[in-house]
């Protein structure tokens, strides 16, 4: 979650035209993505924490995105980035190892149910 700050503190850079605009969508995106995991992790199944992750990992990318339009316009340059953009990527490895793993024990537990139905 370390992650959020430091998107948010990129924030502060932006003019303020942008407080309600682009600023905020990405605060709001990069917040999403341990809110996701977080609402996956309590659901009551494999499938839904699995779906849960994609959902982060959308959320990721779509930060990303954020980022990379605040340095095109000019907000921030490729020094501000670099650190939310490694742990973001570091972020996005992770969360797919994490629904790799569900997945698996989603897969699992299926087999299991199979055959003690038959």
């Amino acid at each position: 979650m370390d992650w959020v700050p430091l998107v948010y503190q990129l924030t502060q850079a932006f003019p303020s035209v942008e407080r309600f605009g682009l600023a905020q969508q990405l605060c709001r995106a990069a917040a999403s993505v341990p809110a996701n995991i977080a609402e996956g992790h309590g659901r009551a199944s494999y499938r839904e924490f699995a779906r849960f992750l994609a959902v982060a990992k959308g959320s990721l990318f779509e930060a990303e995105t954020f980022i990379f339009l605040a340095v095109r316009l000019g907000y921030l340059n490729d020094a501000d980035v670099a650190d939310a953009l490694a742990s973001s990527n570091e972020i996005g490895r992770m969360l797919t190892s994490l629904r790799a793993s569900v997945l698996r024990r989603l897969a699992q537990h299926s087999e299991q149910h199979t055959a003690t139905d038959s």
